[in-house]
């Protein structure tokens, strides 16, 4: 049984060949970070009352979309007390006019880095690999800017968010169809100009608009018990299931 040190809530019960990462040991790995590769730990914190703990650093890349429409490296290193979530470091994009995020994928694999509890968590091993996975920061920030000169007709963007929200590549599924009706109202209103930042030149009208508009919406709008709980589902769960699909339908109308 694992416990909270500090209240001695009991957070889950593990096999004795679970390998505990303490949330010192996510600090300290930042720690090495800043020194030697200049990142900067911005903000860490829980979820699911200490089951689960992350933390988020600058890396120090950085790129300005027409219409200066700012994008910043991050790296979001999580774990968790109940095995949900393997040890995983994320290079992470964060759009800084409306603080959403997006997993930097390229060829449509995440570029995370995840270490089970069934093995030990070894920093220099996940350093190494980190190197290359930040290295794909330029290409990847390159098909970002594709998406930012990519026009989009109207009915474009109604298929693309059907094919998005309803999971659906050839006809749209109808039951989906009226499940989703209040997302696709939202991530349609959201392009079209309520969203933050949908008026920038990089956005409006474009490929890059349809993402944020998913983005935005799985990360400060979509229903959920608690802000925690979207917070979770938007970057372990199915929020972030749903921006990889965004991104992956996003790429494919640029191509």
């Amino acid at each position: 049984m694992l416990y909270r040190s500090d209240t001695k809530a009991p957070l889950s019960v593990v096999s004795s060949r679970y390998q505990v990462v303490q949330p010192k040991a996510v600090l300290e790995f930042y720690r090495d970070l800043t020194e030697v590769s200049g990142f900067e730990l911005e903000t860490a914190g829980v979820l699911k009352e200490g089951r689960k703990f992350w933390a988020l650093a600058r890396t120090g890349k950085s790129m300005a979309l027409k219409g200066n429409d700012v994008v910043n490296g991050y790296l979001l290193l999580a774990t968790s007390c109940d095995g949900s979530l393997a040890t995983t470091a994320t290079p992470t994009t964060i759009r800084v006019v409306c603080n959403n995020t997006l997993t930097i994928a390229l060829n449509g694999a995440s570029s995370a880095i995840k270490v089970p509890h069934s093995t030990s968590f070894d920093a220099q091993a996940v350093k190494k690999q980190l190197g290359i996975a930040v290295s794909q920061w330029d290409s990847f920030m390159y098909r970002m800017k594709t998406l930012s000169e990519r026009k989009v007709k109207n009915h474009e963007a109604m298929n693309y968010f059907l094919k998005v929200l309803c999971q659906t590549d050839s006809q749209p599924d109808q039951a989906a169809v009226l499940t989703n009706e209040r997302a696709l109202k939202k991530v349609q209103s959201m392009y079209e100009g309520q969203g933050h930042g949908a008026e920038l030149a990089s956005a409006s009208g474009t490929a890059w608009g349809l993402l944020n508009a998913v983005t935005e919406f799985v990360d400060h709008e979509k229903r959920a018990r608690s802000q925690e709980f979207r917070l979770d589902s938007a970057w372990f769960g199915q929020g972030a299931s749903l921006k990889q699909r965004a991104l992956h339908h996003a790429l494919l109308l640029a191509a």
